[in-house]
């Protein structure tokens, strides 16, 4: 019994080491993901997104959506940004077309009447939510494969995985050992 319990403390003791180092790595990563997870789920209350401005509901038919990404990069091209379009959230019941960049974090919303911007703000939020999948280096070094984004989440994923295991391992082989010696001296 006695070589029975070396060997489960000898293994706990690893476990804790193990526990520890890889915990103290990826407290960082955590509290960053953390953070900036609640952020996003707070990003409409704290304001980190623009709000979508009315339109001027004129009667008059909306306009193409070809007139209104040309209006887009027309003024995205005055302030001297790239003008590749990332997507365009045209809600016609509001009369409001949101252009997103790819290249940077500008929004534009457009007046899907008039076809004026009544609008121009930056995505914070998008910001945000690179930093939180680790998107970020993709964005910077201009990667589309995502490399860092995936390398990121895997490393992170794995990690709580074996933080949870271990934890869990750290928890009951001290109960194993206590009950081990309770019987040897019944």
């Amino acid at each position: 019994m006695k070589i029975k319990i070396n060997k489960l403390a000898k293994s706990t003791r690893l476990y804790r080491k193990l526990h520890k180092t890889v915990a103290i790595i990826l407290a960082i990563f955590i509290l960053l993901i953390s953070v900036t997870g609640a952020l996003l789920a707070w990003k409409s209350e704290l304001y980190l997104k623009p709000s979508t401005q009315k339109a001027s509901k004129i009667n008059t038919p909306l306009l193409a959506l070809e007139t209104i990404e040309k209006n887009a990069i027309t003024y995205v091209d005055s302030l001297q940004l790239s003008t590749i379009i990332d997507r365009i959230d045209y809600r016609p019941k509001k009369g409001v077309a949101k252009i997103r960049f790819d290249e940077h974090f500008t929004e534009l919303q457009i007046d899907c009447y008039t076809g004026k911007i009544v609008s121009v703000k930056q995505r914070t939020d998008t910001i945000i939510e690179k930093i939180h999948d680790g998107s970020i280096l993709d964005y910077f070094i201009q990667n589309d494969a995502s490399i860092f984004k995936l390398l990121y989440s895997t490393i992170i994923a794995l990690g709580l995985i074996f933080i949870s295991v271990s934890g869990i391992i750290l928890w009951i082989n001290p109960k194993k050992i206590k009950k081990i010696k309770n019987t040897d001296y019944q």
